[in-house]
């Protein structure tokens, strides 16, 4: 830790705070992630959690929208992960300003979102819990996916755990069932929903009432929502993973009229131009970060 200069305070995670670093030697700028022992002595699921997510972050390293691990150390008391910073804020920050997306920008997001998941999906990942709060812009506008804490390797088999984000839990998990890869897909299309609606897609404040919603309820769209989008997103929440798209792989995705004369390869190397500028002013610029935390001071206890 005495390789950098701690900045300032700019996210919380389950278990602990997420603090801005410049590197001395490079004065390149990074996110490092400060893990409390404590909190995970006694805890072995946490501690793969933990180690899983290191894992992820580690093979993220060279995908263009996908956060990477470049350093990891530790203390006596704390394990610290030192990532890529993006500074162009989380796309829900820019959701709640703007309350929903031009198609166009939708598109441009759901391109660069699907290639994330079909690398982590190659690698025998399994993301689960993909929501506007995990997707950050870069300072030109693209696309970087971030906390691995749920991700878990299966392989191309299943598993059961309960857990997610109420809003995008697929009907699958809420009945408690083995669940893939597919659960992913489920969520892109709720993603999609709601950047393209301002809400998910089954949105109720009572999680009960939505729950009921998920399993029960056919998918409404208001009338300024594409036939293309329509179909691309009635296929992604197909209640059965089996019949979803997306259940025999990423390219039946790509398939779909909604991404149309796409070029997946000028997506990769980030070849469109961006609908979005996050006007960001230097590589330390923290306006598009909830303003929550940047006023916080990095309490010793992180040190």
């Amino acid at each position: 830790l005495d390789d950098f200069c701690l900045l300032s305070v700019i996210g919380k995670g389950s278990y602990g705070k997420v603090m801005l670093a410049r590197h001395k030697a490079s004065g390149k700028v990074y996110a490092i992630k400060a893990i409390s022992k404590s909190k995970l002595r006694g805890r072995p699921a946490d501690i793969r959690r933990v180690m899983s997510e290191r894992e992820v972050l580690r093979r993220n390293a060279t995908h263009p929208f996908l956060i990477g691990l470049r350093y990891s150390f530790q203390s006596a008391q704390k394990l610290y992960l030192c990532i890529d910073y993006v500074s162009g804020g989380e796309l829900f920050f820019h959701l709640q300003r703007e309350r929903r997306f031009p198609e166009a920008r939708v598109r441009f997001y759901a391109c660069e979102i699907l290639s994330a998941l079909e690398y982590l999906h190659s690698l025998g990942f399994v993301y689960r819990d993909l929501k506007p709060e995990n997707l950050l812009l870069d300072s030109e506008g693209h696309i970087r996916l971030v906390d691995f804490g749920l991700t878990k390797n299966t392989g191309d088999g299943t598993t059961s755990t309960f857990c997610g984000t109420p809003e995008y839990l697929a009907p699958e998990v809420l009945r408690q069932q083995r669940y893939g890869k597919e659960v992913d897909w489920y969520c892109f299309g709720s993603v999609l929903y709601e950047m393209l609606v301002g809400l998910p897609p089954f949105y109720s404040p009572d999680d009960r009432d939505m729950f009921d919603r998920i399993l029960h309820e056919r998918v409404r769209f208001p009338s300024f929502v594409g036939k293309a989008a329509r179909a691309l997103i009635t296929g992604l929440l197909e209640r059965n993973p089996n019949l979803r798209l997306g259940s025999r792989g990423a390219e039946e995705v790509k398939r779909q009229p909604y991404f149309k004369n796409i070029d997946w390869g000028k997506v990769y190397r980030k070849e469109y131009p961006t609908p979005f500028n996050p006007d960001v002013t230097s590589t330390m610029d923290l306006h598009n970060i909830d303003p929550k935390f940047c006023g916080e001071p990095i309490p010793n206890s992180l040190l």
